[in-house]
């Protein structure tokens, strides 16, 4: 399980590569469409594969790597897409565009999150798998659709660095530039908050088996956990778009860091048991522990 949660996490820790790499390489003549299509595809085939060839723990990293590969990419060109429709707004609007691009994530988890455990338990994981692997095509089939400038790149047979003698130049500016802003303290001390909360140890594998070893939650419950933390991240993104788009951020984040801790120990309760000597199952405490912790964290 560390094996393949760590090598999933590793297309994420290195997205800024995939930023320069469509900005400086057009697949295509397209710095967008091309890249979102290709990621749809890449998802599509790991997802296949783990739906019929996959027999081994080792051949599921490699195809759920690439299955990181595929969202971790498409999510920087998304991004990307996002930050060149809200530059120059102000935090509301680009506050609300946020909120549309999470509002339709938790509604796609709405969607899936409640048949994908009913589905592993009547028809089994590999047909679960291949209904996964028909989601990305959609992915691609979408980005048909996005309006973009044709760039035009080298004739056939012609090198890149020959067709644009100034690329080196310009990737050299580039980095320096990106060098200069990590620098920066109001740009290098959030990062290292951020590299130190990512670096603290996540206890999430050993409470799933405890949830499913221990205190024998099923798929399909887990399903429904599920189905409970997408309907509260919608209401957390409706939450934040009504009323807390407009507050500064600083006070935000400092009432949802103080909620959150005490709310975030209440797991401690259901590890020894005390929830059900308070008279709460086991099942309904981790539904509203994950509903609060949900509208909190979005």
């Amino acid at each position: 399980t560390a094996l393949i949660s760590g090598f999933s996490s590793l297309p994420w820790l290195v997205k800024p590569l995939y930023g320069f790499i469509s900005d400086s390489f057009p697949l295509l003549g397209y710095r967008r469409r091309s890249y979102l299509v290709l990621s749809g595809l890449l998802g599509a085939l790991s997802w296949s594969l783990m739906a019929t060839f996959v027999d081994s723990k080792y051949g599921a990293v490699v195809c759920i790597l690439i299955g990181s590969v595929s969202v971790a990419f498409s999510d920087v060109v998304v991004d990307s897409m996002v930050v060149e429709r809200a530059r120059g707004e102000s935090q509301a609007i680009s506050g609300s565009l946020q909120s549309l691009c999470w509002g339709s994530s938790a509604f796609g988890g709405i969607v899936s999150s409640y048949f994908s455990g009913s589905l592993v338990d009547a028809y089994g994981v590999r047909f679960v798998f291949g209904i996964t692997a028909l989601l990305p095509m959609i992915t691609s089939a979408v980005a048909v659709l996005v309006k973009e400038q044709h760039v035009p790149g080298p004739t056939r047979g012609q090198n890149v660095l020959l067709a644009n003698p100034s690329f080196l130049e310009s990737s050299r500016e580039n980095i320096i530039q990106l060098w200069n802003a990590v620098r920066e303290p109001n740009v290098f001390l959030p990062t290292v908050f951020i590299f130190l909360w990512q670096a603290t140890p996540q206890s999430d594998s050993a409470v799933f088996y405890f949830t499913t070893n221990k205190l024998g939650f099923t798929p399909e419950f887990l399903g429904r956990v599920k189905l409970v933390t997408s309907v509260a991240s919608l209401v957390g993104v409706g939450l934040y778009n009504g009323f807390l788009k407009r507050v500064p951020l600083r006070k935000i984040f400092l009432a949802t860091t103080i909620i959150g801790t005490a709310f975030g120990m209440t797991q401690v309760l259901l590890v020894t048991g005390l929830n059900r000597q308070l008279g709460i199952s086991d099942e309904w405490f981790a539904i509203g522990d994950s509903l609060i912790l949900t509208v909190l964290g979005q």
